[in-house]
């Protein structure tokens, strides 16, 4: 089939190459002039020379195997692309849970059992809070918080581990986020396989872990791909043959297409589907009905600046946000440059840039860094909320949708849009 992808995200790149790969013609538009989406490199200086950013610190964990499949069919290697490290969240301070290099689940309980900071009470509360996970199937109402799922938990645990999970997985709040989405998170990072719990930290720019090697396999098989190529509608065609007209702004005219996946925004998506039936009005609904939440990601730098890992994570309040740092050198970034992730946040990027300085200051002690970028992806996931009602993949016949919001097991995720783009894909007839 004549296949057209709108949208050069993860997503739209998952759906590009396997639609490709089962022999279809595939056309990608993308509005901007860079692919990744959400997950894309942002260009930068720092003390006066060029460097590239991304536009949000993305963590991977092992359990991520389609992306890493696709990653490695696409030519990009993982294993050089990405620090793989054991499940680690330690404070400052040095408290927090770090797990060994052993197979899963020993991995999880001897690493529970050696936690700093935690009491045996503590640790044991934890215990027995995932051998009930695991003898319910890691299954919940849907209408279950984070916060329920995880009742009788001691306090000291769920604020240094439990809020730092679910505030990275799902960028919402436990008490506001889905306990089913966050449990099947548990299950296949905990208990899907050695290795599936490990964090995987880019030591690349997020363009060249996935999209920018996605559009080179394109264009090498004969793809077409369209950069700044904003689509400004997708309509039925008149013809008897079922097929769909795109209308862009790169090109005169419109093009025909046997089959359209919008791989766009919600936002997009739901804009572009008017005008396509009954079917596409009920979808246009459920994703107009999405919540969405922001995650900031600043960027500091100091000579001499360094942390003693590559990922710490720090006590979040109202008055210090970010949740997590990332020393940028230590993934072969720069000397001196720190990434503050601020998930689920509010405020414009002067006050968060401002608080979080501060913050680097009162828990890390480091009083002369200097900004270098403050960037706020105001929709970057959406809210992972108890009993959530998220779209379809099938949009009508021949217009199907992919992203990491459509209907799936997975939060807003890079693992959740790359599962969602073949899928739909593979559902092309």
């Amino acid at each position: 089939m004549k296949v057209a992808v709108i949208g050069a995200g993860w997503a739209g790149c998952a759906a590009a190459v396997e639609a490709t790969r089962r022999g279809h013609t595939v056309t990608l538009y993308e509005a901007s002039r860079a692919p990744g989406g959400r997950a894309r490199s942002v260009a930068a200086s720092l003390q006066g020379k060029p460097v590239a950013l991304d536009n949000g610190q993305h963590i991977l964990i092992g359990a991520y195997r389609e992306t890493l499949q696709l990653m490695a069919d696409l030519g990009v290697d993982p294993q050089a692309s990405l620090l793989r490290i054991p499940l680690t969240i330690r404070f400052p301070d040095g408290t927090g849970l770090a797990l060994p290099r052993l197979a899963a689940p020993l991995d999880a309980l001897v690493g529970i059992l050696g936690a700093r900071g935690w009491s045996w009470g503590e640790k044991l509360s934890l215990l027995k809070l995932a051998a009930g996970w695991r003898i319910g199937h890691f299954q919940c109402s849907p209408q279950q918080s984070v916060a329920d799922v995880c009742k009788g938990l001691a306090p000291g645990v769920m604020a240094s581990l439990i809020e730092p999970l679910c505030i990275s997985a799902l960028n919402t709040p436990p008490d506001r986020a889905s306990g089913q989405v966050f449990l099947r998170v548990m299950k296949d990072a905990l208990f899907a396989g050695t290795g599936s719990s490990n964090l995987l930290l880019p030591r690349a720019d997020l363009g060249a872990l996935l999209p920018e090697a996605a559009l080179a396999w394109l264009r090498q098989q004969g793809g077409e791909v369209l950069l700044g190529a904003r689509v400004r509608g997708v309509t039925p065609s008149l013809g008897p043959d079922g097929a769909w007209s795109v209308q862009a702004e790169h090109g005169d005219g419109a093009a025909l297409f046997d089959a359209v996946v919008l791989a766009c925004t919600p936002q997009e998506a739901a804009r572009l589907v008017q005008g396509s039936g009954p079917a596409g009005d009920t979808w246009r609904a459920q994703a107009d009905a999405l919540c969405h939440e922001a995650i900031a990601t600043v960027y500091a730098h100091a000579d001499g600046a360094r942390l003693g890992a590559p990922m710490l994570a720090l006590p979040a309040d109202a008055r210090w946000p970010a949740q997590f740092v990332f020393d940028r050198a230590q993934l072969g970034g720069p000397p001196g440059l720190l990434a503050f992730v601020v998930s689920a946040s509010t405020g414009d990027s002067a006050s968060l840039g401002a608080q979080v300085l501060a913050q680097a200051d009162g828990q890390l002690g480091m009083a002369n860094l200097q900004l270098v970028k403050t960037i706020v992806e105001k929709r970057a996931t959406f809210a992972c909320k108890p009993g959530l009602v998220r779209p379809a993949i099938q949009v009508a016949p021949g217009l199907l949708a992919c992203g990491d919001y459509v209907d799936g097991p997975y939060p807003a995720t890079l693992e959740g849009a790359v599962i969602s783009g073949l899928a739909a894909a593979r559902n092309l007839s």
